[in-house]
């Protein structure tokens, strides 16, 4: 059994692509003014915070682990999952990037019934308000980069497992000290944020169509000749 080190360097590679994606899909900060919000007023506010980041975790932990796997049981190509994932990825980047206003809207409406409801934690400040359909695309998005086999796969699973514990951590934060980034950022500075997550997470989209165009490309040339 071989017990040497795991490959740092494929380690870092997949936590540097994944967590700025993940952060700027999930965008914790802005997130935690409309939290802020929301849960004004509960007794409960901290308690929920930590609970909501924990479900976050395990929500972004499941597809990054198992979402990629799923799919390719139901016979999608690796390349056709990394173009498919990494135009669902680039489209979701434009409209943050463009319209931080329309997200911030759509973010405020999912969040809105956790004032009317008293077991608010997972549905819905967890799902869809904080890792909603967008953050399990990016996700599984984000999963079609693993190398095929190898001590890679071990790698790039630590290195993206760590992306998503990094940013569970900072929801959790954000939302616990809420009250603070209201006082910091305001609505304009998150947004400014948001913009620049944004663009990162454009960037990754790109790479991530790249890295599926390679593959796809050179079986498609040989087949016609």
């Amino acid at each position: 059994m071989d017990l040497s080190p795991l490959p740092l360097t494929s380690v870092v590679g997949a936590f540097l692509l994944a967590f700025p994606a993940l952060f700027s899909i999930v965008n914790p900060v802005g997130a935690a003014l409309t939290f802020h919000q929301v849960t004004e007023g509960r007794s409960d506010r901290h308690i929920l915070a930590w609970r909501i980041a924990l479900f976050a975790l395990f929500i972004l932990l499941g597809s990054l682990l198992l979402g990629g796997y799923i799919l390719n049981f139901f016979g999608v190509s690796m390349g056709a999952l990394r173009v498919a994932g990494g135009l669902v990825v680039a489209i979701r980047a434009w409209g943050l990037l463009m319209q931080p206003e329309a997200n911030e809207s759509r973010k405020a409406d999912a969040a809105a019934p956790a004032e009317l409801q008293d077991d608010v934690a997972f549905f819905p400040l967890t799902m869809p308000f904080t890792t909603g359909p967008g953050a399990i695309s990016v996700a599984i998005a984000l999963a079609s980069q693993r190398p095929s086999d190898g001590d890679g796969v071990i790698s790039f699973f630590i290195g993206v497992s760590l992306a998503a514990v990094l940013v569970a951590l900072a929801v959790g934060v954000s939302y616990r000290w809420s009250y603070k980034v209201l006082a910091l950022l305001g609505r304009s500075g998150a947004r400014v944020l948001s913009r620049l997550v944004a663009f990162l997470l454009l960037c990754v989209g790109v790479q991530i169509i790249s890295s599926g165009l390679e593959s796809l490309v050179p079986t498609y040339l040989n087949a016609l000749t």
